[in-house]
């Protein structure tokens, strides 16, 4: 049985580079939707003036969990950031995934829709790096609940990234310490059809947005404005 789980959980978490340029198009589009369904919900949770200000938007549509003893986490998403030092609109995405683990007893198995909002202007530079672990590199914390909650929380102001989680239709804040988030740069470069610098889609903005990413740009776009 052990052996079994342990083939499903390698199927589910190591998918070919190939499957994963393959599926682009719907990431976005499943990222997007995401977005649209988070601010029709009349019961949303996420406090609008909290997506007013963020610096970027983030969305990990269907992050998946297993354990069996051990425990993973493997999701794949994308990143849209505010243009001209957060002055201007949104900006093409950039493609990442978000990956980890954790040890104790645990079994079982889970899908979770992530949105995560990055809330200040130096929350862009851990964007820049290979890799960024939340709560290590990056301050990141569950993002407070209600629409009329206040965007002056002590959550807010201690923590760079707040992360939102979707499980059964209805969003709630949620911890991701210790997971690791980076670009997905094979992604990015079947995407862009070239090899792109992180800095050109989340510092510079200046790259077109590509045709299968405009709806995601469009909708990070309306749920900022709070429409």
């Amino acid at each position: 049985m052990r052996v079994l789980l342990a083939v499903v959980f390698l199927v589910i978490f190591v998918v070919p580079a190939v499957a994963i340029d393959d599926k682009i198009a719907d990431r976005l589009w499943e990222s997007s939707k995401v977005l649209d369904e988070l601010i029709q919900a009349p019961d949303s949770e996420i406090p609008k003036p909290l997506l007013k200000r963020a610096e970027c938007v983030a969305v990990i549509p269907g992050l998946k969990k297993a354990a069996f003893g051990f425990g993973g986490q493997l999701g794949r998403g994308a990143v849209s950031c505010k243009k001209d030092a957060g002055n201007g609109p949104f900006g093409p995405p950039a493609m990442i995934s978000i990956t980890g683990g954790s040890f104790g007893f645990q079994i079982g198995g889970q899908e979770t829709d992530i949105v995560m909002l990055f809330m200040t202007p130096d929350s862009l530079k851990h964007l820049l790096r290979d890799k960024v672990t939340l709560g290590v590199d990056a301050s990141a914390a569950a993002g407070p609940k209600g629409r009329e909650a206040s965007a002056d929380t002590s959550a807010t102001m201690r923590s760079e990234i707040l992360v939102y989680s979707r499980a059964r239709g209805v969003f709630a804040g949620i911890s991701l310490q210790g997971a690791v988030l980076r670009p997905d740069k094979d992604a990015n470069q079947n995407l862009y059809s070239r090899q792109v610098d992180i800095r050109e889609l989340v510092e510079k903005g200046d790259l077109p947005v590509p045709q299968p990413a405009r709806k995601f740009v469009q909708s990070v776009s309306q749920a900022t404005l709070g429409k």
